[in-house]
């Protein structure tokens, strides 16, 4: 015999909303796992190298941790006097849930936490 299943039974599709992010400065790396690790290597190098920035920070949320603590560490590296200084976040998102069914299935939000980490990488202050 066959089972009714209830609306939060009923499989759903779902759509990620983006995370929220604070303004972005042009000291901000978001670090995610669909750029180029080089390119974005390169770019923070750059920004280093050239004096205009004297700090970056390295954000990396979920999956892109690893690769945002690879990142800072790449450019300790390269650059020895560089120093690092991370922390930890928990970042709330939010995922908008489309019922499959008929047209009297609703349609609503889900939220949930994600792990995220922001990885200050400076020069010490030349005196």
């Amino acid at each position: 015999m066959a089972e009714q299943t209830s609306l939060q039974e009923r499989p759903s599709a779902h759509r990620r909303r983006p995370a929220p992010r604070p303004s972005r400065g042009p000291n901000d790396i978001y670090v995610n796992t669909k750029t180029d690790f080089r390119a974005q290597l390169s770019r923070c190098r750059r920004l280093l190298e050239s004096g205009s920035q004297k700090e970056l920070r390295v954000h990396g949320l979920g999956l892109a941790i690893g690769r945002a603590i690879n990142l800072a560490l790449q450019l300790q590296l390269a650059m020895p006097e560089t120093l690092l200084s991370a922390s930890t976040s928990t970042v709330e998102l939010t995922d908008d849930l489309e019922a499959e069914g008929g047209e009297d299935a609703e349609a609503g939000t889900r939220n949930r936490n994600n792990s995220a980490i922001h990885i200050r990488v400076y020069r010490p202050h030349e005196e």
